[in-house]
């Protein structure tokens, strides 16, 4: 390896783990907040915590990854062209794609890998941390009493405690209002002190007060109009109340194994052709008896099987279908056959036992896993793409460090979050297909990375504000130069005024600086 690509290599390298560390930082402290309601307050281990934000974290990267190579590549190449070390390379000899051939290898390697990452890792960290956010979701708060305020992390059941005793755990003041009967009883308990505490095994509530009093309201069908009330005092009272949800319970993740985003892509070809064949027999069982026992009852045997496939892929030529399927009448004919068709079409809707929800659902899930099949394959051609736009993105605007290329980026990246996001949502909605819903951002953006790329490789000043302003005032003199000689005049009078001005403002500020200088 030249001494040349060496350097290109090592100045990518530092910026692109940096940057890649970063972003994963960022969009990991935006799933802390999303969960952190579901993780305060439950006494979770600091290993749940933590095998949790590493699942999120592997999550992350299919979003961070495209990002990081964008910056970390524009990062490079400005840094390189505003040290004048991009300028003695191409003096030298070399072109951009040949001072970039390293980076076209480790580019490749990184998408290479990504591919598996998405399609092996990702499936396995999601079906990981879906199980372990349901399992966080199920227990139950901690049993901690606050003063003064009602606890309710008991099902049926409020607790409030006037004050406690940080060191012997007494609780005083204890109000216990529980409603875990079945028949609606209501017992109400108030106790000058006790303690509550769950089991080693957490699954019992252990309850001892003293000094208290009970009331248990007696209900039945005539509850409204008619109730009993007993009343009792004791010295002290024990319980032992079941409890569920208080000890964290692992459950087995292959229950989520069915989720689109847990299956690798031989998985979700498999899945796509279940529910194809699926959507398929739906769409026959609701379309078929329509046509045959109630638009055409009095002749089933003249219509012709629906293509169920066709029917799914445009329900808009149904109707045509139905017309072309009546013989040939007079007008007055036809308006009559359709009139009795339409109506009882409409009227076959609440006669059939077909499960419109079922049918839904399993429409969604074959678009959400066909969505799924090509973001496999998407993430190595988008780091692709984002590598070809920052290269030479870097080159052209010559400037390193983190101001100006994190700008850019972000824009870029915006753009592309923004089409994908779009595109992906007509894919589910079924309005564009998959395949073009999750490949417009990269149908798009390459032309634009080729454009670029021929710029930077051709030193084009495709950014550079003076180039722009050149240009400016050449196209203004020719046209200035096409214009009658009255408006020539007329522009020359107004720009000699203008420049005058401008002038005079700069005088005064050079007076003012004067006299601030000698004060």
């Amino acid at each position: 390896m030249k001494k040349l690509h060496q350097l290109v290599l090592k100045s990518y390298l530092g910026p692109l783990v940096l940057t890649f560390f970063i972003i994963i930082f960022i969009l990991m402290m935006n799933f802390v907040w999303r969960y952190i309601d579901e993780l305060v307050g439950k006494g979770l281990e600091p290993t749940v915590i933590l095998e949790l934000i590493m699942y999120a974290t592997i999550n992350m990267i299919p979003m961070g990854l495209p990002l990081a190579i964008l910056l970390a590549t524009i990062m490079t190449m400005g840094n390189l062209g505003e040290n004048f070390e991009l300028l003695a390379m191409k003096s030298a000899g070399l072109s951009l794609m040949q001072i970039m051939k390293p980076l076209f290898w480790v580019i490749g390697i990184i998408s290479f890998g990504s591919f598996f990452i998405v399609n092996d890792l990702v499936p396995y960290a999601n079906k990981k941390m879906f199980s372990i956010i349901y399992d966080i979701k199920q227990q139950n708060e901690a049993l901690e009493f606050q003063d003064g305020l009602f606890f309710n992390g008991i099902d049926d059941m409020s607790i409030r405690v006037e004050k406690q005793d940080p060191k012997t755990k007494l609780l005083k003041g204890v109000l216990i209002y529980d409603n875990r009967a079945k028949n609606g009883d209501m017992t109400t308990t108030i106790a000058d002190s006790g303690y509550i505490r769950l089991s080693d095994d957490k699954r019992y509530l252990l309850v001892t007060l003293f000094n208290g009093e009970t009331y248990e309201q007696s209900r039945n069908y005539q509850w409204y109009t008619k109730s009993s009330l007993r009343h009792h005092k004791f010295q002290r009272q024990d319980g032992k109340i079941p409890m569920s949800g208080f000890d964290f319970q692992r459950s087995d993740e292959n229950m989520f194994g069915n989720n689109s985003q847990t299956m690798d892509i031989s998985d979700l070809q498999h899945n796509i052709d279940s529910l194809d064949m699926l959507v398929n027999s739906l769409t026959a069982t609701a379309y078929n008896p329509l046509l045959r026992e109630q638009i055409f009852a009095q002749d089933p045997d003249g219509v012709a099987p629906i293509d169920t496939v066709e029917v799914n892929r445009s329900r808009k030529t149904f109707g045509a279908y139905l017309l072309d399927s009546i013989p040939r009448l007079s007008t007055r004919t036809k308006d009559r056959i359709y009139d009795d068709a339409l109506r009882k079409a409409r009227s076959s809707r609440n006669m059939f036992s077909f499960d419109e929800t079922t049918s839904k659902e399993a429409l969604n899930q074959l678009y959400r896993s066909k969505n799924e099949w090509h973001r496999k394959l998407t993430l190595p051609i988008s780091i692709l793409i984002f590598f070809l736009i920052g290269a030479p993105l870097g080159a052209i605007i010559r400037k390193g460090g983190l101001g100006m290329p994190i700008v850019i980026s972000v824009i870029f990246f915006v753009i592309y979050y923004i089409i994908s996001i779009s595109g992906e949502k007509f894919a589910k909605e079924g309005t564009w297909s998959s395949l073009l819903g999750m490949w417009i951002s990269a149908i798009i953006l390459t032309p634009l990375a080729i454009y670029l790329s021929n710029k930077a490789n051709n030193d084009s000043a495709l950014l550079d504000i003076d180039w722009y302003i050149g240009r400016y005032k050449h196209y203004k003199e020719k046209l200035i130069a096409k214009l009658p000689e009255k408006w020539q005049r007329w522009l020359a009078e107004r720009e000699a005024q203008q420049a005058e001005k401008r002038s005079v403002r700069n005088l005064k500020k050079a007076a003012k600086k004067a006299q601030k200088t000698e004060n």
